[in-house]
């Protein structure tokens, strides 16, 4: 067995067609357009790099005559500059060019014309994935129609299948004719089907379908197999004996494994979304993910790799790793395939290698990318910046840790991931002490009585991180021998600081108090923290600008405070950035969310509610912030390790009024409940327009779909509907 397990990448390449639309993710990403993006990877530390060369994008009519290599070229020589060994991919979760498909018989002998003309042309790469996950891309494409060529049938199932493994040999036989040492690393997704016993045939059934692709490759579908009559009725018997007299075994068997991989089978269907129904023409039941249902869950890495190295005997990796989740829960996900293939080794399995996929994430995969909406997940790199730039997350730095040492530490990682707990499962609670965990360095938030500091509290208890809530008996911020005896006595990895002086009207007679709760604690605590080298993040406001400007602010916009409030706020991220350089301060705005019973959307409902109108100023333009995302992004930013100022705000500018009405519409309240307030003075004066965006990245949604959220999401009895 070879050495140490090698750390291996990826960047999501699909050129998947619906109808007569390709969606491609490396347009999406900006990949397709910056070569630089390979020397990102290279710094990462992995032996090779999983690397379209794909058949569509080089020749999308099929014509190798009128190819354009240009794309091909520059990047394949870069990556050769950089010492990163390509595994390319001819066909990843697509048909094909124009001129075929996987239901084509000439699908083998097109494909064979160009992966020859692949090796001709770079002659130096040796490692080749002809058509990847062939099982899964025939069952999306020829059984549940989801991509072209859109059948629906289990005997076009077995064609496209049969056509992909005849391509897969007949390409990998042209490449040896060019470099015979040409290594075929053949990835599937392998997750297990479960079931309850009325379904176990046809969960059984499905485990042994996962296998067809490699068994055609491997020449061991013969008359005795289970499936050789269903596939000789599907294709007849020649192509058969081709796959069987002339096999073309992987020489590495790379195992794609997802947390939605396994399945579980149900016939009770009442207990299942209506999306997950189906059946076998002869029993209905709902096909759901297994990490949803309690009594299953997910068989996890060193499974995966267990069984094919036991089924074929031939040298396995993690040839996808990748989960869409908030950061902590993508660094465990990759911490536990990083120890599944360990133990798996240890068990005698050969892995040779575990693959970091998606490093510029991946869009529109939770409606399997059959729709074109721009959902977005992150991977290594976040390209929710302008531009689409990549930003290194916490995940890159497990990688290269990963690539160059072989471990990694970070306190998140005390816990396990969502999939291995209670919470996992429809029906199951939150576990309530999952983030107040005494043994593991906990993040400190303070500010225990206001809204901020206590969602992030929920917020961790949900995500498993542990954490203490500290209000001011337990630590004064403005006061340095409180804040020095608290983090002695916590020693937490991080601190969050969400307490302060808020009341922007009284702050103008009570400056004192604003100054030291908003300026002189936020102070002290960045020099604490920089004493012990403590991630710090505080908060900030759009008090901070004068309105003098009519486009969002932005972080390197000059604060100009109107107000007391505004004015302490500026002066703490002053000294706050000044006197440590592992701080980030966090300009935000006009909060809402279910949790609060106090902000500016639960008071409209309670007065549309009595059947009275609420006043909301039509010119006073905000960036309105929902909590829970809010949250969310600021937890991902501090285990990033981000520092700086950030604005994280829905970037959405809207008037008060505006956000009134949009809030009435979705509960069935008439436009006429919300009016212009009566002018009276205000103690503070406060900026006409105070919107926020960002230079650095836009990482909230959009106003409009958390205003959904929050209607939904909001206590029954606190959201009044017509």
């Amino acid at each position: 067995m070879p050495g140490d397990i090698e750390l291996w990448a990826g960047v999501e390449c699909t050129v998947n067609r619906v109808g007569d639309r390709r969606l491609d993710q490396t347009a999406k990403s900006g990949h397709r357009f910056r070569i630089q993006d390979l020397e990102l990877f290279a710094r990462l530390g992995p032996r090779r790099l999983r690397y379209p060369v794909l058949w569509e994008m080089v020749a999308p009519d099929g014509d190798l005559s009128r190819a354009d290599w240009s794309w091909t070229d520059e990047r394949l020589q870069r990556l050769r500059e950089l010492g990163l060994e390509p595994i390319a991919g001819l066909i990843h979760h697509g048909s094909g060019p124009s001129d075929t498909h996987l239901l084509d018989p000439e699908l083998p002998e097109k494909l064979a014309c160009y992966a020859r003309a692949v090796a001709e042309r770079y002659p130096w790469v040796r490692d080749y994935t002809p058509v990847n996950e062939p099982v899964t891309t025939a069952r999306f494409s020829a059984l549940y129609g989801h991509w072209y060529p859109h059948a629906t049938d289990h005997a076009s199932f077995l064609r496209a299948l049969v056509h992909e493994c005849l391509a897969t040999a007949a390409a990998m036989r042209e490449i040896r004719r060019v470099r015979p040492d040409a290594r075929l690393i053949q990835t599937e997704d392998l997750g297990t089907t479960l079931a309850r016993p009325t379904l176990q045939y046809q969960a059984d059934f499905d485990n042994e379908r996962r296998w067809l692709g490699f068994d055609l490759l491997c020449g061991r579908v013969d008359p005795s197999h289970r499936f050789w009559s269903m596939l000789e009725d599907a294709v007849g018997e020649p192509p058969l004996r081709s796959l069987l007299e002339q096999p073309c075994p992987p020489d590495i068997v790379g195992v794609n494994y997802y947390v939605t991989s396994d399945r579980y089978l149900d016939e009770r269907l009442e207990l299942h979304p209506p999306w997950s129904h189906g059946g076998n023409g002869r029993d209905r039941y709902a096909d759901v993910e297994a990490v949803r249902v309690a009594c299953a869950g997910v068989s996890g890495h060193e499974r995966a790799l267990r069984d094919p190295w036991q089924r074929y005997g031939i040298p396995v990796a993690l040839t996808e790793v990748h989960i869409d989740s908030t950061r902590e829960d993508q660094l465990r996900w990759l911490r536990e395939a990083w120890s599944g293939a360990q133990a798996a080794r240890r068990a005698g399995a050969d892995v040779r290698a575990v693959t970091a996929w998606a490093l510029l994430g991946s869009f529109d995969w939770n409606s399997l990318v059959t729709q074109d909406a721009g959902y977005y997940e992150s991977g290594a790199f976040d390209l929710r910046t302008p531009g689409n730039k990549p930003r290194a997350t916490a995940v890159a730095s497990m990688i290269r840790a990963y690539a160059t040492q072989g471990t990694y530490s970070h306190p998140v990682l005390c816990q396990e991931g969502w999939w291995r707990r209670p919470c996992r499962w429809k029906g199951a609670s939150d576990d309530e002490h999952a983030g107040e965990q005494h043994s593991a360095p906990p993040v400190v938030i303070t500010g225990a009585t206001g809204t901020l500091g206590q969602a992030f509290a929920r917020s961790c208890r949900q995500r498993a991180i542990p954490y203490r809530l500290l209000g001011r008996a337990d630590m004064d911020i403005a006061d340095v021998r409180s804040v020095e005896a608290a983090l002695e006595r916590w020693q937490p990895w991080a601190v969050i600081n969400t307490a302060g002086y808020v009341r922007v009207d009284d702050a103008e007679n009570d400056r004192t108090r604003c100054f030291r709760e908003n300026t002189r604690g936020a102070a002290i605590l960045s020099q604490a923290c920089r004493r012990r080298r403590l991630p710090m993040m505080t908060f900030s406001t759009d008090l901070v600008f004068d309105g003098s400007v009519t486009r969002p602010y932005l972080e390197s916009d000059r604060p100009r405070p109107l107000n007391a409030y505004g004015q302490s706020k500026a002066e703490a991220e002053k000294l706050v950035l000044s006197s440590w350089e592992g701080a980030m301060v966090v300009r935000t705005s006009a909060f809402f969310g279910p949790w609060d019973d106090h902000n500016f959307l639960r008071h409209a409902t309670r007065c549309w509610r009595a059947g009275t109108a609420v006043e909301a100023d039509p010119e006073q333009v905000v960036t309105p912030t929902y909590v829970p995302e809010l949250v969310r992004i600021c937890l991902d930013l501090l285990i990033d390790g981000e520092t700086g100022i950030w604005h994280v705000a829905n970037p959405d500018p809207v008037s008060w009024a505006e956000l009134a009405l949009r809030l009435a519409a979705l509960q069935g309240y008439p436009s006429d409940l919300v009016r212009a307030p009566v002018r009276r003075a205000s103690l503070a004066p406060r900026p006409r327009y105070s919107a926020l965006g960002s230079e650095r990245g836009i990482l909230l949604p959009s106003l409009q779909s958390c205003l959904e959220r929050y209607v939904a999401d909001c206590p029954q009895e606190a959201v009044g509907f017509v």
